[in-house]
């Protein structure tokens, strides 16, 4: 067997591992929607690398020499559709089927060239820089610089370079051969094949690196997140607001609010109008929240807001504004005369106060407001006067006439 012969048989083993890896990937998670791209680029691949070593038995080579060349653009233009798939909102369908149309073309009507000249190779091998330079600059235009993604970008820059190098490559190496019968046997073949072998491993492990990479971030997503509210369940809400205590010189407040007479809801309009509230309810504080504030439901019908960068003013500010806007919220399922109502405890973070410090003494803030008559903001002040009542003339029941 010729050594590109080897090298062609290697890459339709590693076009085959790779093919089930994302076809595995894909099925594990269903939600996944770049997977299946890229299993479906391998499955290209291995078509393609079975019409190299059959391609010197064809009765009619341009046919066979056109198919050969038609797999391999499929296989790129799935992998520069899965980079599209992940880097950008929509698919490049119209520019990539244009691409696809001309090169295609361009290969029939180039086979006639003469079969060792530049010309002829450019023809074969520009399409395929092209695609990888897409891919390339999709990612870039991305702006996202993780290593991964910046080793991604290299990556097919690389491989469109390598490209469009192929053809002077022949060249210098002695040529592909005067006809698709010797090209296996030539240095630039086993050259070709060998550069494609590494680059198909690299770009195969570090998508799936990425794809895996990005299954674990979704995971951990779902294990932080409340299914009914979309905001961080307790566990989540505790691991994401601790981080922003690693600043002691930044000022930190927490709102916690409670909804009020909730158990009234649920059994007057049923669970699922009280789940419809849940959810109303945690919207406002995702609309209302700063960017960098962590929002989180802390189990029933209580919900914490931790704010870095906000001192007791700010986040009482932002209390009395969820305050107000629940109260006038209408709700899908209640009678529109109905109207929920909410109180809250604010607390600033003294210094050195732990997580757990800040959000007691803002429930004990919350505790004054649903003592003194709910729908209003209780204010922690200091350890030893927890809480205050921050609007004694606010309404006090959860559903009131409109």
């Amino acid at each position: 067997m010729a050594g590109a012969s080897f090298i062609l048989a290697i890459n339709l083993f590693i076009a085959a591992l790779f093919a089930l890896a994302f076809f595995l990937v894909g099925v594990s998670n269903r939600a996944d929607k770049v997977a299946p791209f890229f299993a479906l680029a391998y499955v290209f691949g291995i078509f393609y690398i079975a019409s190299e070593f059959i391609l010197p038995l064809q009765d009619y080579p341009q046919l066979a020499y056109t198919a050969g060349f038609a797999f391999f653009h499929g296989a790129v233009t799935a992998v520069t559709l899965g980079v599209a798939r992940r880097y950008r909102p929509k698919l490049p369908w119209a520019g990539v089927a244009a691409i696809a149309a001309i090169s295609i073309v361009a290969n029939w009507f180039g086979y006639t060239l003469p079969h060792d000249t530049v010309e002829r190779n450019l023809i074969y091998q520009a399409p395929y820089a092209l695609l990888q330079a897409a891919a390339a600059w999709i990612i870039f235009a991305s702006r996202r610089r993780q290593p991964i993604d910046i080793g991604l970008i290299a990556l097919f820059a690389l491989s469109a370079l390598q490209f469009l190098s192929k053809p002077f490559a022949a060249l210098t190496l002695g040529g592909s051969g005067d006809s698709t019968a010797t090209y296996l046997a030539t240095t630039y073949a086993l050259y070709s094949q060998s550069l494609g072998a590494i680059l198909q491993v690299a770009t195969g492990l570090l998508m799936l690196m990425l794809l895996v990479r990005d299954m674990l971030v979704e995971i951990t997503a779902r294990s932080e997140t409340d299914p009914l509210s979309a905001v961080y369940n307790r566990r989540g809400f505790e691991e994401h607001a601790a981080t922003g205590l690693l600043q002691p010189a930044v000022p930190a407040a927490m709102v916690l609010a409670d909804l009020d007479a909730f158990k009234s809801i649920n059994d007057n309009y049923g669970h699922d109008i009280g789940d419809q509230v849940i959810v109303a309810f945690a919207a406002l504080l995702r609309d209302t929240a700063p960017p960098k504030a962590v929002v989180g439901r802390m189990g029933g019908e209580e919900f914490a807001v931790f704010v870095p960068g906000a001192n007791l003013a700010i986040a009482r500010l932002l209390a009395e504004t969820l305050r107000t806007g629940f109260a006038t919220l209408s709700v899908p399922g209640l009678p529109p005369f109905v109207h929920c109502t909410a109180s809250f405890g604010v607390a600033e973070r003294l210094t050195g106060e732990s997580l757990s410090g800040l959000r007691r003494r803002a429930d004990a803030a919350l505790y004054t407001a649903k003592r003194d008559g709910r729908d209003r903001v209780g204010v922690a002040t200091d350890p030893d006067a927890d809480a205050m009542p921050a609007h004694p003339l606010a309404g006090t029941s959860l559903a009131r006439s409109a």
